[in-house]
């Protein structure tokens, strides 16, 4: 009876728990409630389990323009920070740079930071939150810009859009992490994965001492996996600074304390890159002007192709013989005048040399104007070609021998009339 019993109550405890495994699969699935509130997707949820993530723990994103990627890194129990997933961003728009005005339609880059009241849960584009664009550094800058969001929808506009899936997912695992006690959660936006290789294509752009500082801040993650402590001052950020007065972003630093232990790792780690991205870079700038000089080549071309066919040419009109005029004879046509005169020929006269010989080769041709591109010699017009007077062949005089045998046969008369 015991026995019983207890199986009874094993079973019954199983049951529980697979309905209730069951129950959330179709909660996930079928989420009927606001989408601001669908819990983060189970998917997420066992890869947190897996990698000691508190469900509720920090969140810091990193965001990179040239791959078009948006991570979202979690804070494990032991306090570091390891990559929870990587989300596709659907569109964002401008280019390789920081956002400057308002109306550029540029995606900014740089060091931002979300509070609660920036997270929007009845957004246009699904689900977004706002990543407080112009911060501290870009007002000292002069920057303008508003509501800056990373949103759904798949649509920007100076944005960072994302699928409303994925949007979705991010803005769940934010909400969590303020239910968990993060006051604000950081988002570091960069032009291009910040390696050595990357500096080094891009080290004769005009941002590439903007990058250099974006850069600085990356290598503190990378060396120490915490989120570094962002501060602005004297027009630049510092990272990881302790002041004893408070930092203005626009007047002069005063002093700041940084652990010697830090301050070494990532200069250690500077100096490193440093010496690749300069044995790189000469490299990666020939590549570009080769590249440059092709695409200039082809504009050149182009432009010289639309500019020859946009001028009108002048028919060449070939000269008929006049009615009346004696085969042989010719009928001068009128040559019309200017640079772009086409040139009448007529048919050679009687006794001159054949239409295939040194007269039709002379045959003129359009002249054709414009600039040709380096190395490609502009296109020639077709030869008029000679007209040809046709001869009527001579009729026989008589009917043919099939005409004689119709003539032999006897006409029988038409019975019907």
């Amino acid at each position: 009876m015991l026995r019983q019993a207890l199986t009874g109550r094993l079973i019954r405890a199983v049951l529980v728990v697979v309905a209730g495994l069951l129950l959330a699969a179709c909660e996930e699935a079928g989420y009927g409630g606001p989408k601001h509130l669908k819990p983060v997707p189970q998917k997420l949820v066992d890869k947190m389990h897996e990698l000691d993530m508190p469900i509720d723990s920090a969140v810091y994103v990193r965001g990179y323009k040239e791959s078009s990627e948006l991570e979202v890194w979690k804070k494990t129990r032991s306090g570091s920070y390891k990559l929870l997933t990587t989300y596709s961003i659907c569109k964002w728009s401008g280019k390789l740079g920081p956002k400057l005005k308002e109306g550029d339609r540029q995606a900014p880059e740089g060091f931002y930071t979300i509070t609660p009241g920036q997270m929007n849960p009845k957004s246009a584009y699904y689900l977004s939150f706002n990543i407080g664009f112009p911060n501290a550094y870009d007002r000292a800058l002069g920057r303008t810009g508003t509501n800056i969001m990373v949103h759904g929808a798949c649509s920007s506009a100076g944005c960072y859009s994302m699928t409303d899936e994925a949007a979705g997912e991010i803005y769940a695992l934010a909400r969590d992490s303020f239910r968990g006690g993060q006051r604000s959660f950081e988002v570091h936006l960069f032009p291009f994965r910040m390696t050595p290789e990357n500096m080094a294509r891009h080290r004769y752009d005009p941002n590439y001492a903007f990058w250099v500082m974006l850069k600085e801040g990356s290598d503190n993650f990378v060396v120490t996996g915490q989120v570094p402590k962002v501060g602005v001052c004297g027009k630049r950020y510092v990272f990881n600074a302790n002041a004893s007065t408070r930092l203005n972003a626009s007047a002069p630093c005063p002093p700041l304390n940084v652990s010697s232990e830090l301050v070494a790792a990532v200069k250690a780690k500077q100096a490193k890159d440093d010496v690749l991205i300069a044995e790189l870079a000469p490299k990666y700038e020939e590549e570009r002007q080769i590249a440059a000089a092709k695409a200039a080549e082809q504009a050149a071309r182009i432009a010289a192709m639309k500019e020859a066919n946009a001028q009108k040419p002048v028919e060449a009109v070939a000269a008929a013989p006049a009615d009346g005029a004696a085969p042989g004879e010719t009928a001068a046509a009128p040559v019309a005048a200017g640079d772009n005169a086409a040139l009448a020929v007529a048919e050679p006269a009687a006794g001159a040399a054949s239409p295939a010989g040194d007269a039709a080769d002379a045959l003129a041709m359009a002249s054709i104007g414009g600039t040709p591109a380096p190395g490609m010699p502009l296109p020639v017009a077709s030869p008029i070609r000679p007209v040809v007077p046709v001869v009527e062949q001579p009729q026989p005089s008589g009917p043919g021998w099939w005409g004689k045998i119709k003539q032999k046969i006897p006409k029988v008369p038409n019975p019907f009339g």
